[in-house]
């Protein structure tokens, strides 16, 4: 399989970590939320980067059993996490003691098991997670001294040799023996992703704003300007924090240029109350010039956003955004992750963002399309 090298998904990872865990003020209200999200806007900069730290000094727990015990329905880890530096550097460097393909879908990926019986994702090239998505983490990996000893039969068999490289092309959709996946030598640099716990299983939706993928056949959104009426008539998107989740999630696509957005999963058997968790990324960081305005959809649609996002969105401008993305990657395994153009690109997606939402509060006032959702987590 051939490798789009300008997706690099660690930085997914980054922009959803400052944006989700941000809390930002408006300047023009003062309200004790915003202050406290003003509050955490700080101490998020303050603890940039994150440092990948081998010890848990205070407890006699595995990184894994506390980043199971993190996740609830509506995050994967809480806003304060102390471990989280020991938890991605025991992910970035425990002992791989099996591999095998990946699960279906259309990209390349190994499922590995380190050491202490932990589930990771290792994707070449690729990374994604935050609050609303399993962590991750850059790892290098030797392909022949880490992978092929442990390997089942299945993945072994897709391994072959390129010229000096060692390569495999897996188990997908698009997987391909005349494309395989090469490491430099033997040593493959890549992403290792953290496996949700088996007691939280994975419910499978169609976005409703996704695309049709056939030529000459546009969804309804594309065509119909009342469109997200008709979704706010249907469940889940009727009540409950669902909708706002998906305009996040729009904000968050188009910062990082993802147009393909054509599922999404939830908590099973939540009645969409849990959060929109993000686990397909892929197709992000493309052409740094391209703004695919089209991903905005559910946002200039609805005319509706969270109060808390549109306060993090706002603390993230002039140049905010891009600053702090440079120092969370800075410590990383596979540092640098995203190209001076890509971090400009993202800084002047931002202020489009923040003239969407310009526009609708021009047309319908601040009280309609600003939103207070702030639902309590049982870790704050």
């Amino acid at each position: 399989m051939k490798l789009k090298q300008r997706v690099v998904l660690l930085a997914i990872l980054l922009v959803i970590f400052i944006f989700t865990k941000v809390f930002l003020i408006d300047n023009l209200d003062t309200s004790a939320a915003n202050r406290e999200d003003q509050r955490a806007f700080h101490r998020m900069m303050t603890g940039l980067p994150v440092e990948l730290a081998p010890k848990l000094d205070h407890t006699l727990q595995s990184p894994w059993e506390i980043a199971a015990q993190w996740v609830v329905p509506r995050e994967v880890y809480p806003e304060e996490t102390p471990e989280l530096g020991a938890i991605m550097h025991a992910m970035a460097t425990k002992k791989i003691i099996k591999a095998d393909v990946g699960y279906k879908g259309t990209q390349l990926k190994a499922l590995l098991i380190l050491e202490g019986g932990q589930k990771v994702v290792f994707k070449p090239k690729r990374i994604l997670g935050f609050r609303r998505a399993p962590l991750v983490v850059g790892r290098f990996v030797n392909l022949r001294t880490e992978i092929k000893p442990v390997a089942t039969e299945q993945l072994l068999s897709t391994f072959l040799t390129v010229g000096n490289n060692t390569c495999f092309y897996g188990k997908c959709y698009y997987c391909r023996e005349t494309e395989p996946a090469c490491a430099d030598g033997d040593t493959m640099e890549g992403s290792v992703t953290l496996w949700l716990p088996d007691v939280w299983p994975l419910q499978k939706h169609r976005h409703p704003w996704g695309r049709t993928y056939r030529e000459g056949k546009l969804a309804r959104w594309e065509y119909d300007e009342s469109y997200c009426d008709a979704v706010k008539k249907t469940s889940p998107y009727d009540s409950g924090p669902r909708l706002l989740d998906i305009i996040d999630t729009a904000v968050f696509d188009y910062l990082i240029g993802n147009a393909d957005r054509h599922h999404y999963e939830s908590f099973q058997d939540d009645e969409g109350a849990s959060m929109l968790i993000l686990l397909d990324n892929a197709k992000s960081f493309g052409n740094p010039s391209l703004e695919e305005r089209s991903i905005l959809a559910p946002l200039y649609q609805c005319c509706i956003i969270r109060v808390s996002t549109w306060n993090r969105l706002n603390y993230l401008k002039n140049g905010v955004l891009k600053s702090a993305l440079r120092s969370a990657m800075a410590r990383d395994p596979i540092s640098p992750v995203l190209s001076e153009p890509h971090l400009a690109a993202v800084d002047q997606r931002l202020l489009s963002v923040l003239a969407t939402v310009k526009q609708c509060t021009d047309q319908f006032g601040m009280d309609t399309v600003l939103v207070e959702d702030r639902m309590p987590l049982s870790h704050l």
